[in-house]
């Protein structure tokens, strides 16, 4: 997951709030899609897009339960990609905050 590519679809995809808000939600467990709609103000096709570009981005992936498709959260992979790749930047900014005490 180094791939440059990819870290720029893991980023993009955080870039939403929308998207952040659906992966918040699914970090508490799985839901549908029609579950993931519900506390927002925008049509099931919508949010269908925002859930395409999370899976896309590897941070979600579909799942299958009966007649369900639920959606869950991918834990590792892409999301500890785009931490390792802040990884540096904190360690500064910490570093600058401990030189401030």
């Amino acid at each position: 997951m180094n791939d440059p590519t990819r870290l720029d679809l893991v980023f993009g995809a955080l870039a939403d709030p929308t998207r952040r808000a659906i992966l918040a939600r699914l970090a508490l467990g799985d839901a549908t899609v029609s579950e993931l709609a519900e506390p927002f103000a925008i049509a099931q096709p919508t949010i269908s897009k925002h859930l395409r570009v999370l899976e896309d981005a590897g941070l979600i992936r579909q799942g299958r339960d009966a007649q369900r498709r639920p959606r869950s959260l991918v834990v590792g992979g892409p999301l500890e990609a785009a931490d390792a790749w802040l990884a540096p930047f904190r360690e500064q900014w910490e570093r600058r905050f401990d030189n401030l005490e």
